[in-house]
């Protein structure tokens, strides 16, 4: 019997890790296509940023200490990151969508820098991490 409890702390604390695996994932590949290939990031990437930026230090440091606490801190930063790539990766996608809120300097958010298999761009890519990262944490919220 009681094996079964350290099973389930020990998967419980694997959510933390693979959550922020992800925000890891993620961040390094925004810095990798803005620094390394020269994708300039329009102003709704930087919005998406914002919220994933900190989920990767926040969620390294309660992985490190296996702190579930930080769970209801986390969630709110995935879920509006999520929004906001939702709402990117329309603009993207759907005729006259980007008119509602168009970006008024540098790079147009409806732009698409790669379009893998017809609907794979980075606000796609985003909007994956930050749903990932949210289910993950959703399903280990109990403790």
């Amino acid at each position: 019997m009681m094996s079964t409890v350290n099973d389930e702390a020990t998967k419980k604390s694997y959510h933390l890790y693979f959550a922020w695996l992800i925000s890891v994932i993620a961040t390094l590949g925004s810095l990798y296509l803005s620094e390394i290939k020269g994708f300039i990031p329009c102003e709704l990437c930087w919005y998406q940023r914002i919220f994933m930026y900190p989920l990767s230090i926040l969620l390294g440091i309660a992985t490190f200490y296996n702190e579930r606490q930080i769970i209801k801190y986390a969630l709110p930063l995935s879920i509006i990151g999520g929004s906001i790539s939702l709402f990117h990766y329309m603009e993207q996608k759907v005729p006259g969508f980007a008119q509602i809120k168009p970006c008024t300097q540098g790079v147009p958010c409806s732009a698409e820098y790669f379009n893998w298999l017809g609907f794979i761009t980075i606000p796609f890519l985003a909007l994956t991490a930050f749903t990932l990262i949210t289910v993950i944490l959703w399903w280990g919220r109990k403790g």
